[in-house]
């Protein structure tokens, strides 16, 4: 999970250092094994390694391995880690939006070391953002246009996928792959209204994490 301490009101009032305590590695791809730092601040926990090795693998088997097609958006981005490893398996375009100023920094060095062109580093709030993509070009019926991979790893407990899911729905394209992760399942009896228009393609549990990859419901 990509948590920053922003996001649990540390940077707030709160004391963080900004030194990388340690690292993730990218998985695959033509960045396989290249590690991203990881800032020493409270609550900034990248997907595991484990967790990513076996998303990517349902990505990459439902997409057809087409990698150099996907536009993706990682939102919450922290370490970049999924979107990094989006973007060094072939992804047509990353853009990573982000709001801890460290965080933000270490992002952009990251894409400079790695020479990410196809990268974008976007600092500001994920709903604002967003909506931004909500545009009559984004349409989901405009597979020319939009995003058909996003990730959605938001801060827990902030109901933040029923504000940003709606939005989701609406810049990606058909057939195109969200991935979420939450902190309850999304495959129970009582699920949250944003579900509705949502399929589970792929879910699994690491911890107390839950981990989705979701699709538009076929309607009709």
């Amino acid at each position: 999970m990509s948590k920053t301490a922003r996001k649990h009101g540390v940077a707030a009032g709160g004391h963080h250092s900004n030194r990388a305590s340690h690292q993730v590695r990218i998985i695959g791809g033509q960045w396989k094994r290249t590690p991203l730092p990881v800032l020493e601040a409270e609550g900034l926990r990248p997907t595991p390694d484990r967790v990513r090795e076996t998303v990517f693998n349902w990505i990459t088997h439902l997409i057809d391995a087409d990698w150099q097609g996907v536009r993706c958006l990682d939102l919450f981005a922290g370490t970049g880690a999924l979107g990094f490893e989006a973007a060094s398996r072939g992804a047509q375009r990353v853009v990573m939006v982000e709001n801890h100023g460290p965080a933000v920094r270490q992002l952009d060095a990251s894409k400079e070391k790695l020479k990410a062109a196809q990268v974008e580093v976007r600092r500001g709030d994920a709903l604002a953002l967003l909506q931004g993509y909500k545009a009559p070009s984004l349409t989901p019926t405009n597979s020319s246009a939009g995003f058909n991979l996003i990730f959605a790893d938001p801060p827990y407990h902030q109901d933040w996928l029923a504000k940003i899911m709606p939005i989701c729905e609406q810049v990606l394209t058909d057939g195109g792959l969200v991935y979420v992760e939450s902190e309850h399942a999304l495959e129970r009896e009582e699920l949250p209204a944003w579900m509705a228009p949502w399929e589970v393609v792929r879910a699994d549990k690491a911890g107390m994490v839950f981990y989705h990859l979701l699709r538009r419901k076929n309607i009709g």
